[in-house]
């Protein structure tokens, strides 16, 4: 099983050798595809050949490239990440509503709980309003309890004038961290067949990811935790690999220890079954020791 977040930090030439990415530089180092799981270019200083990206694809590994400010702008999926991928994208256009509706009350319930967990760990007292929030929710969330309890969540975290919206360290921070989960997510969905576009509660039509977006959210306090306990002055190379090792920490999942990486593939095809099913209790959330 693929575990490697690669990162390229520095000027290189990449490319494809007898199962191998070599990187070239004043040294050579070489990694075999087989253990990479995702591929992170990010400086704009490096090349790779058409044979390598190949390669990547037939492997499906996840390739995301950073602008100028080594920032992720772009990722590179397969067309096809299952041998039944056209089966698969015609179910995901016909599940129900119902299933749909049913899973994404799980997601968000088992949010709004490990952003109460993270509080309680931090000894905030605003931990109670989200258990309140925990006890109010209804199928669908058509009270919005996940956007109530975001609001008190972000504001217990960093402080009362803390907007999401604002140009800020600290924001710039978790979009970093946010989006590489979301290149996970991502990954993971194409792997299974599914269409990334389709999502259960997301439907924005400017968003191609709307379906990660969705299965994403009970592993977003992963960021937020990180973030907390990091020095919010300054957003260098050192900071975003600190978030980048996020899919490396070790949580709990089908009662054994996983990286987030594979829990996150665990997880998401536990999603999946429970819709094809509809049946939520086969849905595998993770566990977080705090």
């Amino acid at each position: 099983m693929s575990w490697r977040t690669v990162v390229i930090a520095s000027s290189a030439k990449l490319d494809y050798q007898m199962g191998y990415l070599v990187v070239r530089r004043e040294d050579t180092t070489k990694i075999h595809l087989s253990e990479i799981s995702i591929l992170l270019i990010e400086t704009t200083a490096v090349s790779l050949t058409a044979a390598l990206m190949a390669e990547l694809m037939k492997k499906k590994i996840k390739v995301i490239f950073c602008d100028e400010k080594r920032n992720p702008s772009s990722e590179v999926i397969p067309y096809y990440g299952s041998h039944d991928t056209s089966a698969k994208v015609r179910r995901q256009i016909e599940w129900s509503s119902d299933s749909k509706i049913s899973v994404w009350t799980e997601i968000v319930t088992d949010k709004i709980r490990k952003q109460e967990e993270v509080l309680v760990y931090f000894r905030k007292s605003e931990a109670e309003l989200l258990h309140e929030y925990l006890q109010e929710i209804e199928y669908g969330d058509t009270s919005n309890r996940e956007g109530h309890a975001a609001k008190v969540y972000f504001n217990a975290l960093f402080g009362k004038d803390f907007s999401r919206s604002a140009e800020l360290v600290t924001n710039a921070m978790l979009n970093y961290g946010y989006s590489i989960l979301l290149s996970a997510f991502n990954r993971e969905i194409s792997a299974n067949g599914y269409l990334t576009q389709l999502g259960l509660f997301h439907n924005n039509m400017f968003n191609p990811f709307n379906l990660a977006s969705d299965l994403m959210e009970p592993f977003r306090v992963l960021v937020d935790r990180k973030v907390y306990t990091m020095d919010r002055q300054v957003f260098e190379h050192e900071e975003k690999m600190k978030l980048v090792d996020i899919l490396n920490q070790e949580v709990w999942i089908n009662e054994r220890k996983e990286l987030v990486n594979n829990a996150i593939k665990i997880y998401c095809r536990s999603v999946f079954d429970a819709i094809e099913d509809a049946d939520v209790s086969e849905i595998r959330f993770y566990q977080y020791e705090l």
